[in-house]
């Protein structure tokens, strides 16, 4: 696949083969992704949980809120819920600020997870109180971010951002995700009147 590809592909998949496993191998390869990927200051400070078990995954799934602009779905129905999980955590012992490389990790791992077939969804709402509790995940942690992996179960079609400027992506009659986004020329500025 090439890249322009690999990035065609990467989209925020909510939907999943649940039944089909993520070897705990690629888990590890993924990750193993984002820790050669650029750290500001090479600080390093990231730390990954990995779930691919579904009593663990059934309480991570609980935490998470899904899909803002869906407001009538409330996440994935039993059968196409993620098969794995990696939370990404931040280690305040080593830094407290590791904003810029949550983002560089996520990006690496979806980008390796497409790679390989697989699909997921970079999950910043979360309800981290009762994640903490029910993973005994300890203080010294920040949770920035969750990534719900596994085998696609849904189509998602990038499409031009339409003449109301709205970027709210939704679903057909068939299911089928889409996801506007702004013209290129929209987004370059030559200069500034």
């Amino acid at each position: 696949m090439n890249f322009e590809d690999l990035i065609k592909k990467n989209r925020s998949y909510r939907r999943f083969y649940e039944d089909q496993n993520i070897e705990t191998e690629v888990l590890y390869e993924l990750i193993d992704y984002a820790r050669l990927s650029g750290s500001s200051g090479n600080i390093q400070g990231l730390k990954f949980f990995i779930s691919n078990y579904p009593e663990t995954n059934n309480k991570i799934f609980p935490a998470i809120k899904w899909a803002f602009y869906l407001k009538d779905w409330q996440g994935p129905e039993e059968g196409e819920r993620p098969s794995a999980y990696i939370i990404i955590l931040g280690d305040t012992e080593i830094h407290d600020t590791i904003d810029v490389d949550v983002g560089i990790a996520a990006q690496s791992i979806l980008l390796g997870a497409v790679n390989k077939g697989l699909g997921g969804c970079m999950i910043g709402s979360v309800d981290r109180k009762m994640l903490r509790s029910q993973l005994r995940i300890p203080r010294q942690f920040q949770i920035p971010l969750i990534i719900a992996l596994g085998k696609p179960k849904e189509t998602v079609i990038i499409e031009e951002v339409p003449e109301s400027e709205n970027i709210m992506y939704w679903r057909d009659e068939n299911q089928i995700h889409h996801v506007p986004k702004r013209n290129i020329h929209s987004l370059i500025k030559l200069k500034f009147d």
